[in-house]
């Protein structure tokens, strides 16, 4: 059994406090439309749900953070939007814009209301708008796919959130059951398959909706405070990796093989390290998502910090757009970024061009140039080419022990250079790969310490040597 909106609401929020009704429209008989029998509908409607429309309004504490919640009431008319559906919408982001809360949206609905004709259609040009406002307000907002989800609603409330969750077996598409095409699979138009296409960020099943709502209010919580310029994210201490010490290598050759070393540490536990707490967006909006690329966001030293992270893997066109979507959403909430730069370079399949991964790489690069917040960078591992180049902050750049920046592999190198493998090692020291390199080239500002070293540095925290320590 679907439960009520109001069931919902229990269950998510304590405190829940219904914001009064606005200002009545003008009576009409059945409608803008004049639909027969209309009236009678929606008295129906009323009576069995107990609501007077297909949305319930208010301020709730989820967790420890207060949200405007926004919750279909799927009985009333299938939940659908009609004008006055968007007299509620627009004053529940009105609220949220005036006290500077986030917005949590639980939606289930099919759409538009078809009884109130093209005025009910209008609504999502509407509420459209009010998500646009909320949006350059720099306030966050999360959708929660409910069953179903169709036709404008999930194409504005849900599709165009910040933060899309979906329950489990939900049916989430632009097309409703009785209007798509006879053979279609049904399995297609679920939540599942819109988490695969990297349309919904994460996948929750019901009982678990609280906390992981609770857990995304909390990591973003800060960011709903003062609109001032935030100070960049602090450089992350470098992990001990195989080597001792944190010894920088002696060679190019030396450089490549400490990066390529099994034993190096990963994106994962530098995230681990530097974070209390984090959350992850998954997918690109358009296409899928890539396991090799980790973005969030997470709290350091109580603060929300933004962080895109490759894994050490061929970074798939997916992956540089859902960087570049956590980049610019990181600029509307005004929360510092942190990129970590690990890999060997872009994947370059044949299917990784048709996905478009010229364009996907061009959007991160355009996305770090334009952000309104402080990037800032460390290469923990493999700096291949352009694919690592596109996540680095120009002037915010730092580099770890066991890490290397290419313009081309040094095989690759060799190869074009009609160079025999005995070469290869020549031709990394005349590329100059080593992280001190980097320095020296003006291409990063330091190399990062070790935790245990910069503990040892009085009044410096994550020091950094051979450059500018980092600056606001």
């Amino acid at each position: 059994m679907r439960p009520t909106a109001r069931t919902l609401l229990s269950q998510v929020a304590e405190e829940f406090t219904e914001f009064d009704p606005p200002k009545e429209r003008p009576a009409s008989t059945d409608g803008p439309l004049g639909w027969p029998g209309y009236d009678e509908m929606r008295a129906q409607a009323q009576a069995r749900t107990g609501e007077t429309e297909s949305v319930v309004t208010g301020t709730g504490r989820i967790g420890e953070a207060d949200a405007v919640l926004l919750c279909f009431e799927f009985g009333y008319l299938g939940g659908s939007l009609g004008e006055r559906t968007g007299d509620l919408i627009e004053a529940a982001h009105t609220r949220a814009r005036e006290e500077r809360l986030p917005i949590v949206a639980l939606v289930a609905t099919g759409g538009s209301r078809m009884q109130e004709g093209m005025r009910a259609l209008a609504q999502l040009q509407r509420v459209s708008r009010q998500s646009a406002l909320t949006r350059a307000a720099g306030l966050p907002q999360l959708a929660v796919v409910r069953d179903p989800t169709t036709g404008g609603g999930w194409a504005t409330l849900a599709a165009g959130a910040d933060v899309v969750l979906g329950l489990p077996g939900a049916q989430a598409a632009f097309a409703g059951s009785r209007v798509r095409p006879g053979a279609a699979d049904p399995a297609a138009y679920t939540v599942e398959a819109q988490h695969a296409a990297g349309h919904i960020d994460r996948v929750v099943p019901e009982a678990e909706l609280p906390g992981v709502l609770a857990h995304w209010l909390t990591v973003l919580r800060s960011s709903t405070g003062s609109r001032q310029q935030p100070e960049p994210a602090p450089v992350p201490s470098a992990l001990p990796g195989p080597t001792a010490c944190g010894r920088l290598p002696d060679s190019g050759a030396e450089a490549v093989a400490r990066a390529r070393a099994a034993a190096r540490p990963r994106a994962e536990a530098y995230l681990e390290a530097y974070f209390e707490d984090r959350a992850e967006i998954s997918g690109d909006r358009c296409s899928g998502a890539d396991a090799g690329m980790l973005c969030g966001f997470g709290l350091h030293e109580g603060r929300t910090v933004a962080y895109a992270a490759q894994c050490g893997t061929p970074t798939r066109p997916a992956g540089y757009r859902t960087a570049a979507r956590l980049i610019r959403l990181a600029g509307r909430l005004r929360v510092p970024v942190l990129t970590l730069i690990d890999t060997p370079g872009a994947a370059n399949g044949p299917d990784d061009e048709r996905a478009g991964a010229g364009p996907a790489i061009a959007e991160v690069f355009a996305a770090v140039a334009e952000a309104t917040v402080p990037v800032t960078s460390l290469l923990i591992g493999e700096g291949g080419s352009g694919g690592a180049l596109a996540l680095a902050a120009p002037g915010r750049l730092w580099a770890t022990p066991d890490s290397y920046f290419s313009v081309i592999a040094p095989e690759l190198a060799a190869a074009i250079l009609k160079r025999d493998s005995a070469q290869v090692p020549r031709t990394a020291e005349e590329l100059r790969l080593r992280p001190q390199d980097a320095v020296e080239l003006g291409v990063a500002q330091g190399v990062a310490e070790t935790a245990h070293e910069a503990a040892r540095t009085p009044g410096v925290s994550g020091a950094v040597r051979g450059g500018r320590a980092p600056r606001a």
